[in-house]
């Protein structure tokens, strides 16, 4: 029964969020929703026509030596484009945000679980990571959609604290099981620690937008802070790693070993220089730098396009991180701005977090760079996030109040003269009725005093004389 009156709660909001949509749609869309919106397309588009060449000028030389054609990475990427393209497009266009927060965003939350135990299972080992699932002789990558997965929970979290539906025991026992439980598996089965700091972003961004107090915040990034410094203080590769991060030289191997990727990516940025070395004449991409085309692409853009086309690609994001937040800011709800927030927020911040990886400001987490790396998993889910940004752009044209009370009047006409009154046969008068005496009555009077027909308003009487001439004579018998 709880589940059948939120769904049709839901389904009334939907309707309803539909119809004012549609009335507001009517009258245009104010500048300040317009603006935002177009910015995120437009720069999504730049990141993505961006990443189009780089993943051509990067993956070249790799499938010349491995026999396939200079065409085959950047035609599969642009496959991955134009299905999330679309998919984001669907979602944008004719799913309003709102039916996410009843029970979809609950199926997401299933199905992002399943695929995690799914890998935990059946994965494939790459690198040294269990995070892929071959299927149907495709490979992907569930903890990039996991990530949409939280945010969506989060969200509508948010919503039902907003509310006052979730309090006391049942708050706590939704944050175990549907973000502690599931991140645990996570780092257990895939140790992704990459994928667990940008949950943990995209949530602490929806508590910030939520306007949960920041002592709160704090107090729960130092918890996870210490958490985090005990797993790498436990996890003997994570030690190893952060040694590494440290000083790359010093991997037991002179650097040409675990060192051997961040060694080769700070000679890209060092032979890129101001204005690089042109585009498609990187050096590292000869087969030095490994993951050129995905994890390390940001190396690949600092050799051949210089610190202007790292800053440009900076730029882009920032843009992106403004267009965002300026759609979370005009969401009519709770559930929309932090939906929109969160999952800007969280792309931005995976995008800075792997251009640190790149230029050794952190260790190697291992996590692409959005719209720009190769991956079909990473670019689908992070169009999928971009067709839920621009789902709450189309849902914030809402009518003002004003325009509320306008389209909430309704004009009470009164009924119809012959409908409330009692029927009157109306008399239809000749025009040539003189006080309401008919003319006939009254010329049959004046013939039988005068003997002659009283004259027409043109001057002739009825038998053809003129008014003058019968008046005169009738004059000269009376004098005679």
């Amino acid at each position: 029964m709880a589940m059948s009156s939120e769904t049709t709660g839901t389904a009334s909001r939907v309707s309803e969020a539909r119809d004012v949509r549609m009335q507001a749609d009517a009258r245009g869309v104010p500048a300040s929703i317009m603006m935002p919106r177009l910015m995120l397309i437009v720069t999504t588009l730049c990141l993505v026509l961006f990443g189009l060449v780089m993943v051509f000028s990067a993956s070249t030389v790799q499938q010349i030596a491995s026999g396939s054609s200079i065409l085959s990475s950047v035609g599969k990427q642009a496959v991955w484009v134009l299905a999330g393209a679309l998919g984001a497009y669907g979602l944008a266009r004719f799913v309003p945000y709102q039916v996410w927060e009843g029970r979809w965003s609950n199926v997401v939350w299933v199905g992002a679980c399943l695929l995690l135990l799914a890998v935990a299972a059946f994965g494939t080992e790459i690198y040294g990571a269990k995070r892929w699932l071959y299927i149907g002789g495709m490979s992907m990558q569930p903890s990039e959609f996991a990530k949409i997965a939280f945010v969506l929970m989060a969200a509508k979290m948010m919503q039902k604290l907003d509310e006052g539906t979730l309090r006391g025991g049942h708050l706590v026992a939704f944050i175990i099981i549907v973000f502690m439980i599931p991140i645990a598996v996570l780092l257990k089965t895939q140790s992704d620690l990459g994928t667990t700091l940008i949950i943990l972003l995209g949530v602490i961004a929806v508590l910030w937008l939520a306007e949960i107090p920041l002592a709160l915040i704090v107090g729960g990034v130092a918890l996870v802070g210490v958490l985090g410094v005990l797993a790498i203080a436990l996890g003997g590769f994570r030690s190893a790693r952060i040694q590494v991060w440290l000083n790359p030289w010093n991997d037991g191997s002179d650097g040409f070993g675990t060192g051997f990727q961040i060694i080769r990516s700070m000679y890209a940025f060092a032979s890129g220089g101001l204005t690089g070395v042109g585009l498609g004449y990187s050096h590292e991409k000869y087969l030095y730098l490994p993951m050129a085309d995905s994890d390390f692409i940001f190396s690949v853009v600092g050799e051949e396009l210089g610190l202007l086309g790292c800053v440009a690609l900076i730029v882009l994001f920032l843009l992106f991180l403004f267009a965002g937040l300026a759609i979370a800011h005009k969401a009519p709800d709770m559930f929309g701005r932090t939906l929109a927030g969160g999952m800007t927020v969280m792309l931005v911040g995976q995008a800075f977090l792997n251009m640190s990886c790149a230029c050794g400001l952190l260790p190697t987490t291992g996590k692409p760079l959005p719209f720009v790396s190769s991956g079909g998993s990473s670019m689908l889910a992070s169009m999928i996030m971009v067709g839920y940004i621009l789902s709450v752009s189309f849902g914030s044209n809402t009518l003002t109040t004003y325009e509320k009370r306008r389209n909430d009047l309704r004009v009470v006409s009164a009924k119809p003269a012959r409908e409330s009154q009692p029927t009157r046969r109306r008399v239809q008068k000749d025009p040539a009725d003189i006080g309401g005496v008919s003319w006939d009555s009254f010329s049959s009077r004046r013939r039988t005093n005068t003997g002659s027909d009283l004259p027409l308003a043109s001057g002739r009487s009825t038998n053809g004389r003129s008014s003058e001439s019968s008046t005169s004579s009738g004059s000269r018998r009376r004098r005679s």
